[in-house]
């Protein structure tokens, strides 16, 4: 695992923040960092580890803002669609988990089926890793799952697996509802990680793709409603 330290310019923009909001977080404490010469480094593996929290912890407002940042840019970014990634991965609408760790080992195996993931039981591991941590479940009904620290290593192409459990499973939503959508977010691109994972926060709040999903029959119905959420927030 990639262990460089960024100085802050660097460090803000890989995760696309305000230098000035990246030095008053490692100010209070909220992500480790070194002071040489006066000068803010940042450890490469914790700073994608805190973007992410730092990231489903904000407010739809702040999501929105953050969402077009990361929407500007490449062609090859704009071209980074949660409905394309699903399509490549697996849709399951009657997910049976009762409980939060079977909530991940049926993503998981469900992941897993798409013939992207090189090792299940590492990413299985790292997914319990990530909700210990702090929980993936952002309220509205939905959780974006995703492992701990991205690496590259995990999987051979990016892709999202979606499930829908059967009932609604109590996993730490920060307005303690329970949550039903599943998306594990399975990603070899950091950049394209958070990008995907503004886009879902930004879904979820700012659209009705959960009400839309939860009248889908099937796995192209899921599909086409994000697909359709999605050309509605690029408006």
């Amino acid at each position: 695992m990639n262990h460089d330290f960024l100085d802050l310019e660097r460090a803000a923009g890989h995760v696309r923040i305000d230098p000035n909001e990246l030095k008053h977080a490692a100010q209070r404490g909220e992500i480790d960092a070194q002071i040489r010469a006066g000068q803010w480094y940042f450890d490469h593996v914790a700073l994608d580890e805190w973007a992410q929290r730092h990231l489903l912890a904000q407010s739809a407002k702040r999501l929105n803002e953050r969402h077009l940042r990361f929407s500007q840019g490449s062609a090859a970014r704009c071209e980074w669609s949660v409905a394309g990634l699903l399509a490549r991965g697996g849709v399951d609408l009657t997910v049976a988990a009762k409980a939060k760790a079977g909530v991940i080992r049926d993503m998981t195996d469900l992941a897993d089926r798409s013939g992207f993931v090189y090792d299940p039981e590492s990413l299985f591991r790292e997914l319990v890793a990530r909700e210990e941590a702090a929980s993936t479940a952002i309220g509205a009904g939905a959780a974006f799952l995703h492992p701990r620290f991205h690496d590259p290593y995990l999987f051979s192409d990016s892709f999202i697996a979606y499930g829908r459990c059967v009932r609604e499973i109590f996993f730490g939503a920060p307005d303690g509802a329970g949550t039903r959508h599943f998306f594990l977010i399975c990603s070899t691109d950091h950049e394209q990680h958070l990008h995907i994972l503004a886009r879902l926060a930004a879904l979820a709040h700012g659209t009705d793709l959960v009400s839309r999903l939860d009248l889908a029959v099937d796995a192209a119905e899921a599909i086409a409603a994000v697909r359709e959420c999605e050309t509605e927030i690029l408006k």
